[in-house]
Protein backbone atom coordinates (compact mmCIF):
# COMPACT_ATOMS: atom_id res chain seq x y z
CA UNK A 1 0.00 0.00 0.00
CA UNK A 2 2.12 2.92 1.24
CA UNK A 3 5.53 2.60 -0.40
CA UNK A 4 8.64 4.00 1.26
CA UNK A 5 6.75 5.73 4.06
CA UNK A 6 5.54 4.45 7.41
CA UNK A 7 1.98 4.91 8.62
CA UNK A 8 3.02 7.82 10.88
CA UNK A 9 5.43 9.43 8.39
CA UNK A 10 4.84 12.73 6.63
CA UNK A 11 5.42 13.18 2.94
CA UNK A 12 8.39 15.35 1.94
CA UNK A 13 7.68 19.01 2.73
CA UNK A 14 9.42 21.79 0.81
CA UNK A 15 8.81 25.52 1.27
CA UNK A 16 10.06 28.29 -1.01
CA UNK A 17 9.65 31.79 0.41
CA UNK A 18 9.19 35.09 -1.41
CA UNK A 19 8.49 33.54 -4.79
CA UNK A 20 6.37 36.47 -6.00
CA UNK A 21 7.88 39.91 -6.57
CA UNK A 22 4.81 42.01 -5.81
CA UNK A 23 3.09 40.23 -2.90
CA UNK A 24 3.93 41.35 0.64
CA UNK A 25 4.52 37.69 1.47
CA UNK A 26 4.45 34.51 -0.61
CA UNK A 27 5.30 30.83 -0.43
CA UNK A 28 5.28 27.84 -2.74
CA UNK A 29 4.69 24.74 -0.64
CA UNK A 30 4.91 21.11 -1.72
CA UNK A 31 3.62 18.32 0.52
CA UNK A 32 4.38 15.19 -1.41
CA UNK A 33 2.97 15.78 -4.89
CA UNK A 34 0.52 18.44 -3.70
CA UNK A 35 1.73 21.96 -4.55
CA UNK A 36 0.08 25.20 -3.44
CA UNK A 37 1.10 28.80 -4.13
CA UNK A 38 0.13 31.26 -1.38
CA UNK A 39 0.33 35.05 -1.55
CA UNK A 40 -0.33 37.64 1.17
CA UNK A 41 -1.75 41.06 0.29
CA UNK A 42 -1.85 43.88 2.86
CA UNK A 43 -4.49 46.57 2.37
CA UNK A 44 -5.21 49.66 4.46
CA UNK A 45 -8.92 48.97 4.78
CA UNK A 46 -11.39 46.82 6.68
CA UNK A 47 -14.51 44.88 5.66
CA UNK A 48 -17.72 46.78 6.32
CA UNK A 49 -18.69 44.75 9.40
CA UNK A 50 -15.48 45.90 11.16
CA UNK A 51 -15.59 49.61 10.30
CA UNK A 52 -14.94 51.71 13.38
CA UNK A 53 -13.40 48.86 15.33
CA UNK A 54 -9.79 49.01 16.50
CA UNK A 55 -8.59 45.80 14.95
CA UNK A 56 -7.46 44.24 11.71
CA UNK A 57 -8.69 41.29 9.67
CA UNK A 58 -7.16 38.21 8.06
CA UNK A 59 -9.05 36.36 5.37
CA UNK A 60 -8.35 33.87 2.60
CA UNK A 61 -9.38 32.80 -0.87
CA UNK A 62 -8.73 29.33 -2.28
CA UNK A 63 -8.85 27.99 -5.81
CA UNK A 64 -7.79 24.89 -7.67
CA UNK A 65 -6.31 25.39 -11.11
CA UNK A 66 -8.11 23.50 -13.90
CA UNK A 67 -5.32 20.93 -14.38
CA UNK A 68 -4.38 20.53 -10.74
CA UNK A 69 -6.21 17.19 -10.97
CA UNK A 70 -6.17 14.27 -13.39
CA UNK A 71 -9.12 15.66 -15.32
CA UNK A 72 -9.74 19.32 -16.06
CA UNK A 73 -12.06 21.10 -13.64
CA UNK A 74 -13.99 24.23 -14.56
CA UNK A 75 -12.76 27.52 -13.15
CA UNK A 76 -14.99 28.87 -10.43
CA UNK A 77 -16.39 32.33 -11.04
CA UNK A 78 -16.79 34.91 -8.29
CA UNK A 79 -20.53 34.37 -8.01
CA UNK A 80 -20.37 30.62 -8.45
CA UNK A 81 -17.89 29.44 -5.84
CA UNK A 82 -18.59 25.84 -4.84
CA UNK A 83 -19.49 24.92 -1.29
CA UNK A 84 -16.25 22.96 -0.84
CA UNK A 85 -14.20 25.99 -1.89
CA UNK A 86 -16.07 28.28 0.51
CA UNK A 87 -15.56 25.79 3.33
CA UNK A 88 -11.81 25.56 2.69
CA UNK A 89 -11.17 29.29 2.39
CA UNK A 90 -13.13 29.92 5.58
CA UNK A 91 -11.06 27.25 7.32
CA UNK A 92 -7.83 28.92 6.19
CA UNK A 93 -9.05 32.34 7.34
CA UNK A 94 -10.20 31.08 10.74
CA UNK A 95 -6.94 29.23 11.29
CA UNK A 96 -4.79 32.29 10.57
CA UNK A 97 -6.97 34.61 12.63
CA UNK A 98 -6.57 32.21 15.55
CA UNK A 99 -2.80 32.61 15.28
CA UNK A 100 -2.76 36.42 15.55
CA UNK A 101 -3.76 39.31 17.78
CA UNK A 102 -5.91 41.28 15.37
CA UNK A 103 -5.84 44.32 17.67
CA UNK A 104 -2.22 44.86 16.64
CA UNK A 105 -3.26 45.27 12.97
CA UNK A 106 -5.74 48.16 13.25
CA UNK A 107 -7.31 49.28 10.00
CA UNK A 108 -5.64 46.57 7.90
CA UNK A 109 -6.85 43.55 6.00
CA UNK A 110 -4.45 40.78 5.01
CA UNK A 111 -5.77 38.47 2.31
CA UNK A 112 -4.14 35.11 1.65
CA UNK A 113 -4.70 33.84 -1.89
CA UNK A 114 -4.11 30.09 -2.15
CA UNK A 115 -3.93 28.49 -5.58
CA UNK A 116 -3.55 24.73 -5.88
CA UNK A 117 -1.14 23.99 -8.73
CA UNK A 118 -1.26 20.21 -8.27
CA UNK A 119 -3.51 18.13 -6.02
CA UNK A 120 -2.66 14.78 -4.48
CA UNK A 121 -4.51 14.98 -1.17
CA UNK A 122 -4.14 17.46 1.65
CA UNK A 123 -4.63 20.63 -0.38
CA UNK A 124 -6.30 22.52 2.47
CA UNK A 125 -3.63 21.66 5.03
CA UNK A 126 -0.89 22.56 2.52
CA UNK A 127 -2.66 25.88 1.91
CA UNK A 128 -2.68 26.60 5.65
CA UNK A 129 1.05 25.84 5.91
CA UNK A 130 1.82 28.12 2.95
CA UNK A 131 -0.51 30.86 4.18
CA UNK A 132 1.19 30.91 7.57
CA UNK A 133 4.60 31.38 5.93
CA UNK A 134 3.28 34.11 3.60
CA UNK A 135 1.55 35.84 6.51
CA UNK A 136 4.74 35.64 8.60
CA UNK A 137 6.76 37.42 5.90
CA UNK A 138 4.04 40.03 5.32
CA UNK A 139 3.90 40.84 9.04
CA UNK A 140 7.69 40.95 9.20
CA UNK A 141 7.66 43.56 6.45
CA UNK A 142 5.11 45.68 8.33
CA UNK A 143 7.18 45.49 11.50
CA UNK A 144 10.47 46.30 9.78
CA UNK A 145 9.15 49.47 8.17
CA UNK A 146 7.45 50.63 11.37
CA UNK A 147 3.87 50.18 10.14
CA UNK A 148 3.09 48.12 13.27
CA UNK A 149 4.66 48.42 16.71
CA UNK A 150 4.42 44.85 18.02
CA UNK A 151 4.71 41.35 16.59
CA UNK A 152 1.10 40.18 16.11
CA UNK A 153 1.51 36.41 15.89
CA UNK A 154 0.49 34.69 19.11
CA UNK A 155 0.84 31.08 18.00
CA UNK A 156 2.88 29.02 15.59
CA UNK A 157 0.39 26.83 13.80
CA UNK A 158 0.38 23.83 11.49
CA UNK A 159 -2.08 21.51 9.81
CA UNK A 160 -2.20 17.88 8.69
CA UNK A 161 -4.61 15.14 7.62
CA UNK A 162 -5.04 11.79 9.33
CA UNK A 163 -7.35 8.87 8.69
CA UNK A 164 -8.26 5.20 8.87
CA UNK A 165 -7.59 3.19 5.72
CA UNK A 166 -8.17 -0.58 5.59
CA UNK A 167 -8.51 -0.65 9.36
CA UNK A 168 -5.20 1.10 10.05
CA UNK A 169 -4.38 4.68 11.01
CA UNK A 170 -2.32 6.80 8.63
CA UNK A 171 -0.86 10.28 8.86
CA UNK A 172 -0.83 12.71 5.92
CA UNK A 173 -3.12 11.01 3.41
CA UNK A 174 -2.45 11.27 -0.29
CA UNK A 175 -5.34 11.23 -2.77
CA UNK A 176 -5.58 7.45 -3.12
CA UNK A 177 -5.53 6.94 0.65
CA UNK A 178 -8.05 9.72 1.22
CA UNK A 179 -10.42 8.28 -1.38
CA UNK A 180 -10.37 4.90 0.41
CA UNK A 181 -10.48 6.19 3.98
CA UNK A 182 -13.20 4.98 6.33
CA UNK A 183 -12.50 8.01 8.52
CA UNK A 184 -10.53 11.13 7.63
CA UNK A 185 -9.73 14.26 9.61
CA UNK A 186 -8.06 17.55 8.80
CA UNK A 187 -6.50 19.18 11.85
CA UNK A 188 -5.12 22.61 12.67
CA UNK A 189 -3.25 23.09 15.95
CA UNK A 190 -0.62 25.20 17.70
CA UNK A 191 2.94 24.41 18.70
CA UNK A 192 1.60 23.73 22.22
CA UNK A 193 -0.66 21.01 20.85
CA UNK A 194 -3.82 23.07 21.36
CA UNK A 195 -6.43 22.36 18.69
CA UNK A 196 -7.73 25.22 16.55
CA UNK A 197 -10.00 23.20 14.29
CA UNK A 198 -10.85 19.62 13.37
CA UNK A 199 -12.84 18.71 10.26
CA UNK A 200 -13.75 15.06 10.09
CA UNK A 201 -16.03 12.54 8.44
CA UNK A 202 -16.82 8.89 9.06
CA UNK A 203 -17.31 7.72 5.49
CA UNK A 204 -18.26 4.11 6.19
CA UNK A 205 -20.30 4.22 9.39
CA UNK A 206 -19.92 5.55 12.93
CA UNK A 207 -16.50 5.67 14.56
CA UNK A 208 -15.73 4.94 18.20
CA UNK A 209 -14.53 7.57 20.63
CA UNK A 210 -11.30 5.59 21.11
CA UNK A 211 -10.51 5.66 17.39
CA UNK A 212 -11.24 9.39 17.27
CA UNK A 213 -8.97 10.05 20.25
CA UNK A 214 -6.18 7.99 18.69
CA UNK A 215 -6.53 9.88 15.41
CA UNK A 216 -6.32 13.20 17.24
CA UNK A 217 -3.18 12.07 19.07
CA UNK A 218 -1.56 11.00 15.80
CA UNK A 219 -2.62 14.22 14.12
CA UNK A 220 -1.11 16.38 16.87
CA UNK A 221 2.22 14.59 16.43
CA UNK A 222 2.04 15.35 12.72
CA UNK A 223 1.22 19.02 13.29
CA UNK A 224 4.14 19.40 15.70
CA UNK A 225 6.49 17.94 13.11
CA UNK A 226 5.09 20.29 10.45
CA UNK A 227 5.65 23.28 12.75
CA UNK A 228 9.20 22.17 13.46
CA UNK A 229 9.94 21.99 9.72
CA UNK A 230 8.33 25.38 9.10
CA UNK A 231 10.33 26.91 11.96
CA UNK A 232 13.53 25.66 10.35
CA UNK A 233 12.61 27.51 7.15
CA UNK A 234 11.56 30.71 8.91
CA UNK A 235 14.74 30.82 10.97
Amino acid sequence: MRVGRGKADLRPLTIERRVLDHAEGSALVSLGRTRVLCAATVEEKLPSHLLGKQQGWITAEYAMLPRATQERTQRERKNGVAGRTQEIQRLIGRSLRASADLRLLPGRTITLDCDVLQADGGTRVTAIIGSYVALFDALNGLLNRGAIDEWPLLHRIGAISVGVVDGEMFLDLDYIEDSRAAVDLNMVATAKGDVIEVQGTAEQGPVSRQVLDDLLDLGILGVLEIIERVDAVLR
